[in-house]
């Protein structure tokens, strides 16, 4: 497995924060102050730390015909726990940036993927692959 990342983003609601990482994601909330929650995020750290002003909201760049929200980070789940997350998402009345699809189809990199905004506006995308030795397939 590879080495787990720790990745820092600017919420301006620590509340809602937590109800969208802990209660509709399902991460375990970790150490926290005021100002910022630790979670297990997938097995990697996100730490949410409040700020008083979001940044300035992401652009978009075309990949398969969808405008893709840059900057944005997320994970790669397996095929079956990304079907379980699209569902919940789904069930919960998500507003998706981009609907789960499968891009690529046909083509090295074929993948599940889909996009949305967390409270704050930080853009998320969780994918997956049939094989993960397509993860980065040219």
């Amino acid at each position: 497995m590879p080495q787990p990342f720790h990745l820092a983003i600017p919420v301006d609601d620590l509340a809602a924060a937590a109800a969208f990482y802990g209660d509709l994601l399902g991460c375990e909330h970790g150490r926290s102050d005021t100002r910022w929650i630790d979670w297990n995020f997938y097995g990697h750290q996100l730490v949410t730390h409040c700020v008083d002003a979001m940044p300035s909201a992401p652009h978009h760049n075309e990949v398969d015909s969808h405008a893709v929200p840059v900057p944005h980070f997320g994970v790669v789940l397996d095929m079956a726990d990304w079907h379980k997350l699209a569902e919940r998402l789904k069930a919960a009345d998500m507003s998706f940036v981009i609907e789960p699809y499968v891009r690529f189809k046909g083509e090295p990199g074929e993948q599940a993927t889909m996009f949305f905004h967390d409270p704050a506006g930080n853009a998320l995308e969780f994918k997956a692959f049939k094989s993960l030795s397509q993860l980065f397939a040219v």
